[in-house]
């Protein structure tokens, strides 16, 4: 079995998200209690995106986002690290006529400019330099473009926050154990989500990096943040 560190070396977070392919979207929606689908139509409606416009998905998995990104009628283009990942997503029906590339977050394979809306769903924590790939975000992003993040963060009902918290570091890798094919990476994502900043931190973060309009709201009470920013013009 493969568990990434929490200070996430990128070849080591790799491994573990090649070990959870195969069964990693049926893993999600079981832990999620299928809120994850949710999630992802909000992220889409968050966009706002046209069709004709072009949308990069990071850390985009198995394709599952970028499937969903792209019912809006835009170009949406999967991008991820984990070839593992990557080779799964080719295989899902539904999702063999997506363009999937091979990319690291911190040196994106693309052009400046190269698209009107950048999104990550649930991959920005597991990067290594957070500020370093929000700037390489905007750099791909055209002038007044968009960015939308999707990351869990801090619940703001107080009895629930630690209702979800028990259930993070008890439940969640007893579930995993259960459904997917990696379950100790389970317990590092746990953590993982356990230490990642809360939402008006992440705001600071993606305003420090160069995004103008930042704003967030919750969903599922806070299990979850949609932040959203524009590159300035």
């Amino acid at each position: 079995m493969t568990r990434a560190t929490l200070d996430k070396e990128p070849h080591d977070v790799a491994r573990m998200f090649d070990g959870v392919a195969k069964r990693y979207d049926l893993t999600n929606t079981v832990l999620s209690f299928a809120q994850d689908r949710r999630w992802r139509r909000a992220t889409r409606d968050a966009l706002a995106l046209r069709p004709g416009e072009r949308v990069l998905d990071v850390a985009a998995g198995t394709g599952v986002s970028t499937a969903e990104l792209a019912r809006s009628g835009a170009q949406a283009v999967a991008s991820d690290f984990s070839l593992g990942m990557l080779r799964a997503g080719v295989r899902r029906a539904g999702r063999r006529q997506l363009p999937f590339v091979a990319a690291d977050a911190l040196r994106l394979p693309f052009a400046d400019e190269a698209f009107d809306a950048v999104t990550i769903s649930f991959g920005l924590r597991n990067i290594a330099d957070v500020s370093g790939a929000l700037t390489e975000f905007a750099r791909v992003t055209k002038p007044g473009g968009r960015l939308v993040v999707a990351e869990f963060s801090t619940p703001v009902i107080p009895g629930f926050r630690q209702l979800y918290l028990n259930y993070l570091m008890r439940a969640l890798p007893w579930v995993a154990r259960k459904v997917s094919s990696n379950p100790e990476a389970y317990v590092y994502l746990a953590e993982s989500i356990r230490s990642w900043p809360d939402q008006q931190q992440l705001a600071w973060t993606i305003a420090a990096a160069g995004w103008q309009e930042v704003h967030y709201r919750n969903l599922t009470g806070g299990v979850v943040a949609l932040h959203w920013a524009r590159r300035p013009n």
